[in-house]
């Protein structure tokens, strides 16, 4: 029988980008040319061949690769820019079983990073590192980065990089290598088909060695940059040819693979037990509310809540975390929120459940508390069927456009500022949660109220608290 070539993405991605916003979601957002996608795909089908896609953790900080949890179909985190290594470390060490990836650029790794990524290569931590060299800030508007070369123009150097006072590119490959701890260090590029090659080889052994649990990795990736260069991606892979590879020459600077064993560190404490008795609290003081009966689409919840900064969203998630605590679930609270501290968009992810999270994020809520139009039109799409929608009527004036879903119009906003105070509705929304559910009783909402506003006089208490009926009561009366 005549063998047919199957083409399909490796099993390391998602099927579908459902983490990525918009309509778009079977395809990647870099710019043409780049290289990240390259990259990205063989380290997808490395994923898939030696079977560790479900023991993979990928942490990736702000910069073009801050998007890699779009893609890959693994455990992920977002850092803040250069910390990857240290949060890798901390992974890495509570999850001694699993392979860690830390996917970096230039100007993230090797400039606020760069002690981040020599304490963690020093320490030899279980970490495969790939680190996309394009010599240039892409994300953020082209920037001078530590690895920019000589003479290049950049918008922080418009004439070109000056050694008298930007000083010369580092060889992050080759300051790596001088450490005794790591395992693999090799510098490859991806401007051809041989060197994508020679690429795909070394992400494997990085990843390989990953698995077995030898060390540190390290993998520099020579890439293109057509938007931050300014060039067509065919001149790229010119250019990184004539430019690049004369100062950083490709190769394999370290292979201790074979003698390698694997890394052994003390056992980490997972057990709370034993956590709080480390930490000296052996005390339980949570107050342990009694669970009345929830019905069955209550029982885990995905919840997400948005609207303006200003509605309290953060702190209504926060209150909901707070409390299903103390009814002994499992809790996430996962903020997102845009520059504007009051007048922008915020939204908050609130995970509720027995057993254990995985995600903190509500990528399909079963329930959303949407304080504003905008809010309701965006994350309505993204619910289950089935799930309910408690919105704002006060402020929205049109009807959730689904019919597969349970609606509760609640003026939010409205019963908040007939009690006075129109600050109070975060907790108005609360208590309209509490009614929908079931989950919680309106009481031990309250008495809760004075840890949620330390240092508060009685009066703001007592406001908050009829908040919290007033949200609940409205429900119960009208639904």
């Amino acid at each position: 029988m005549e063998k047919k070539t199957v083409l399909r993405k490796p099993a390391g991605f998602l099927d579908v980008y459902k983490h990525k916003p918009g309509a778009e979601k079977d395809r990647t957002h870099y710019c043409p040319g780049c290289g990240h996608g390259i990259l990205h795909k063989l380290i997808a089908e490395a994923m898939e061949d030696l079977e560790i896609i479900d023991d993979t953790i990928i942490i990736s900080p702000v910069g073009c690769s801050v998007f890699a949890y779009y893609y890959f179909d693994g455990g992920h985190f977002q850092v803040p820019h250069g910390r990857a290594p240290a949060v890798g470390t901390a992974v890495s060490r509570a999850n001694p079983d699993k392979i860690v990836i830390s996917y970096q650029g230039d100007g993230d790794l090797a400039a606020i990073g760069g002690n981040n990524i020599l304490q963690a290569a020093n320490r030899g931590e279980s970490i495969a590192v790939f680190f996309v060299n394009n010599a240039i800030y892409g994300m953020t508007g082209g920037q001078m980065a530590p690895t920019t070369l000589e003479g290049q123009v950049t918008t922080t150097t418009p004439y070109g990089r000056n050694p008298a006072t930007d000083g010369l590119p580092l060889r992050m490959a080759e300051i790596i290598n001088q450490l005794e701890a790591p395992t693999f260090v090799a510098r490859v590029s991806l401007h051809n088909p041989a060197n994508i090659r020679k690429t795909r080889a070394a992400v494997r052994q990085a990843l390989q060695n990953a698995k077995e649990h030898k060390g540190f990795q390290f993998v520099e990736v020579l890439s293109m940059c057509p938007s931050g260069w300014k060039q067509t991606p065919v001149n790229c892979l010119k250019w990184i040819e004539e430019k690049m590879l004369p100062i950083f020459p490709l190769g394999t600077l370290r292979d201790r693979s074979a003698e390698a064993t694997p890394v052994v560190r003390p056992e980490p404490v997972l057990e709370p037990g034993k956590v709080l008795e480390k930490l000296g609290l052996t005390e339980d003081k949570s107050r342990g509310f009694a669970r009345g009966t929830v019905a069955e689409e209550y029982s885990e919840m995905s919840i997400r809540i948005a609207g303006f900064g200003g509605q309290g969203i953060m702190s209504t998630g926060q209150i909901l975390a707070q409390v299903a605590m103390e009814y002994g679930y499992n809790v996430s609270w996962l903020p997102s929120y845009g520059p504007e501290m009051r007048g922008g968009t915020a939204n908050c992810s609130v995970n509720i459940q027995d057993d254990t999270i995985g995600g903190a994020e509500a990528v399909s809520p079963n329930m959303v508390i949407a304080m504003n139009r905008p809010s309701m039109e965006k994350f309505e799409k993204t619910m289950v069927e089935g799930g309910s929608l408690i919105y704002n009527s006060t402020l929205v004036e049109i009807s959730p456009s689904r019919t597969d879903i349970k609606a509760f119009p609640v003026p939010i906003t409205g019963l908040a500022n007939e009690l006075g105070d129109i600050r109070v509705q975060s907790v108005v929304g609360v208590g309209a949660y509490a009614a929908v559910t079931g989950m919680f009783r309106p009481e031990d909402i309250i008495e809760m109220l004075p840890q949620f506003f330390k240092g508060k006089n009685k009066s703001i208490i007592d406001l908050n608290a009829s908040a919290v009926r007033a949200g609940y009561d409205y429900v119960k009366n009208n639904f």
